[in-house]
């Protein structure tokens, strides 16, 4: 497909691999993600979907664990950085003030076309995530990032920008393709894993003589997310090929998850760091 004219300032791109742990996805070993830049393990500001989402929109991207720095220093100097994403030199920490929300910011201060399409029912169009987005939309399917990159569109007198929440990596880990009935179902978890809608999905572990708790059974939900991870790729090039030339895309996650490690299973109110650890990964497509 042609790509169109530029815009005065790059579209930009931000894809959130729901659920995605740093080493699952360098255990796939994505190639064609990593024609962006290097991968790096990052770590989120919190651990489950809503309110990571509500930090990656203040433009709070996952973060490094830098000592001796005080956290407003960390945090504008890591704004500035959206400089280099959007094309400019006129971004200020203090340009987010009052709202200190980026979509608006991107929609009214700089002119951008906002979008977001989602993966989650948590992160529904009438959560408060739904402000200042020219469109908003709730996939019909939770896993299905392809279907996302078939509906993206570009302006040609203003630049876009695109926040991607992707369903793949969060439980089942289910691709586009497997039917229902042969996704993982998961019974008997102290209280915490009731069905997919429910979105409540962490929690420890209870102490059962169900044979399915075993850490195989774990891993193999482990080996489903680096499979997803493996498809991802292949479906982020489609993205690559549809994309204007002056395009600046962030690939990362709203947290991790645990598949055993010390009892836990999920994401949510666990304090662990394999819920925190998530890949991150930037670059412009020239």
């Amino acid at each position: 497909m042609p790509r169109k004219k530029s815009t005065p300032f790059n579209n930009y791109i931000l894809v959130i691999f729901d659920s995605c742990r740093y080493d699952a996805f360098a255990r796939a070993r994505p190639k064609v993600m990593k024609k962006l830049g290097k991968v790096e393990k990052r770590w989120s500001y919190a651990s489950w979907t809503g309110p990571s989402h509500y930090n990656l929109l203040m433009g709070l991207l996952p973060h490094h664990s830098p000592k001796r720095v005080f956290a407003s220093e960390y945090y504008k100097n890591d704004f500035l950085r959206y400089n280099e994403r959007l094309g400019t030199e006129t971004i200020e920490f203090k340009s987010l003030v009052p709202q200190l929300y980026f979509p608006s910011f991107l929609k009214h201060k700089m002119g951008y076309s906002t979008h977001a399409m989602v993966s989650l029912p948590v992160l529904n169009p009438r959560t408060i995530l739904n402000n200042g987005f020219d469109s908003y939309q709730l996939m019909d399917k939770h896993n299905d990032m392809r279907a996302m990159v078939k509906q993206m569109k570009f302006s040609e007198d203003k630049p876009s920008f695109h926040l991607l929440n992707v369903g793949e990596t969060h439980y089942p880990y289910a691709l586009p393709d497997e039917p229902p009935e042969n996704w993982p179902r998961i019974s008997g978890v102290h209280g915490v894993f009731k069905h997919l809608d429910d979105h409540v999905v962490g929690g420890k572990l209870a102490k059962s003589k169900e044979k399915f708790f075993n850490q195989k059974a774990l891993d193999d939900l482990r080996d489903r997310q680096v499979k997803a991870v493996k498809y991802l790729d292949r479906v982020v090039e489609e993205l690559f090929d549809i994309v204007p030339k002056n395009t600046y895309i962030t690939i990362t996650a709203d947290h991790g998850e645990l598949f055993g490690e010390d009892g836990y299973f999920g994401h949510g109110p666990i304090m662990h760091e394999k819920v925190f650890e998530v890949p991150f990964v930037e670059g412009k497509i020239r």
